[in-house]
């Protein structure tokens, strides 16, 4: 029921069904990367595809600027200070694989931008994902238990499977319920 009129309430719907997440968010990250000077954000969110996974690993888009009059943008990459003569050797090949992404010779200049391996002052400029940490080892008390509830399974490898899988969900929770919050 409406609360202010007593009719029933009646959920507006889409018409069009169910829609892709990236349908949903194409407006905003175009919004966001025009902000730094992207047309094309495929350049942002294709990097490692664009530039190859060598460069990708020490460099990173950071805008495209506009010059008054002239033809072509300056891409700004930013990158650490050992790569960036490595970097500038490779300019006209990587100038070529992004003015590749726009389709003309939109991009006609790259700057390099360095900074300290350690990055800014605010976090870190991260060029790879963090290695993933490796998983901790279930408890004996939470193996014991797994095996417990697990000892009815005729199947031993099924068995053996839930053991394991037994012992690190208990080992996760009583972890979980150890942390100070």
């Amino acid at each position: 029921m409406s609360p202010r009129s007593g009719e029933p309430f009646k959920p507006t719907r889409r018409k069009r069904g169910f829609e892709r997440t990236s349908g949903l968010l194409a407006t905003r990250i175009r919004q966001a990367s025009e902000k730094r000077g992207f047309s094309e954000s495929r350049v942002l969110t294709h990097w490692a595809e664009i530039a190859g996974a060598e460069i990708a690993a020490i460099a990173r888009p950071v805008s495209i600027g506009y010059g008054r009059g002239s033809f072509g943008a300056t891409l700004t990459v930013l990158t650490t200070g050992a790569n960036a003569p490595m970097l500038q050797m490779q300019e006209p090949r990587l100038r070529e694989k992004v003015n590749a992404v726009y389709g003309y010779a939109a991009i006609s200049r790259i700057r390099f931008t360095q900074t300290a391996p350690t990055g800014f002052s605010e976090g870190q400029a991260a060029f790879s994902p963090a290695p993933n940490p490796a998983p901790s080892a279930p408890d004996e008390s939470a193996q014991r238990k797994a095996a417990d509830l697990s000892g009815d399974v005729s199947d031993e490898t099924l068995r053996n499977a839930l053991s394991t899988l037994g012992a690190l969900v208990l080992t996760k929770n009583k972890r979980r319920s150890e942390k100070p919050e």
